[in-house]
């Protein structure tokens, strides 16, 4: 089987996909899923569910959801179910299985390591495959406790470093005019995230739109300023002055 959490969560058996639309149930197996392999605590699925408010018959109603957790996994040709109960909690074995969070980690961190060898064409192929992994937000809408919104944050945070890992790949093989348009809508979704400004200001620098680059800047400064009430970063700043003076090491070979 093959769960996906990568957007709304989804189970796949071959040919076969099912969701969830109890939303209880759903956040059992969600809690189970991303924690996969290890046990998770009855009392940590309870809060998970509940929050700080679990009704009196709480313990009761877990087992009625892990109940329907494992009939739903309880799929033909398996010879065990994979969700196990243990002495304090349930624990969700998916050695037979995949997971796409964990197919992206993969990816991610191949991509980086090709990166650091500087096979930057094979690297973006394995950042952009694991993007690809992607159907929308981290388990949709689902929330829930410490467990849930964790990962939510974690994966989150991995995908927009991908994104920047990505991004530096393209300016290194020269594919700056490509970028453009990816980093002012990454821009625009974050706008607090000073590293989507640098490579926005770079991207447009290489393609001739220095005072593109320099307004890019100002938006930038203007942001923080506002939000924060902080001057941008060291680094923006030291990019801005080199653009503003066209300084000849923002050039492609000179980067190379």
């Amino acid at each position: 089987m093959m769960y996906e959490v990568l957007g709304p969560l989804r189970v796949i058996d071959g040919e076969d996909s099912f969701t969830i639309s109890a939303r209880k149930i759903e956040t059992v197996l969600a809690a189970l899923v991303v924690r996969c392999d290890r046990v998770v605590a009855s009392d940590r699925l309870i809060t998970e569910i509940w929050a700080d408010a679990p009704p009196r018959r709480a313990t009761a109603g877990l087992h009625v959801y892990v109940s329907q957790v494992r009939k739903l996994l309880n799929r033909p040709g398996r010879t065990a179910n994979p969700l196990l109960t243990r002495m304090s909690g349930y624990e969700l074995n998916t050695e037979d299985d995949e997971i796409d969070f964990r197919l992206f980690l993969e990816a991610v961190e191949r991509g980086r390591a090709l990166m650091r060898e500087r096979r930057d064409e094979e690297a973006v192929a394995c950042l952009e495959g694991a993007l690809n992994l992607w159907r929308g937000p981290v388990l949709g809408d689902l929330r829930g406790g410490p467990i849930i919104e964790g990962f939510v944050t974690w994966m989150t945070e991995l995908r927009l470093e991908c994104l920047e890992a990505l991004a530096d790949t393209y300016l290194r093989l020269g594919r700056h005019r490509e970028l453009i348009g990816r980093l002012h809508l990454l821009v625009s979704e974050n706008p607090l995230r000073e590293a989507y400004y640098a490579q926005l200001m770079l991207a447009l620098y290489r393609s001739d739109r220095q005072a593109e680059a320099l307004s890019v800047y100002q938006s930038a400064r203007s942001m923080l300023m506002e939000e924060l009430g902080l001057e941008p970063c060291q680094a923006l700043q030291d990019l801005q002055r080199a653009i503003f003076t066209a300084d000849a090491g923002l050039d492609l070979r000179a980067a190379s």
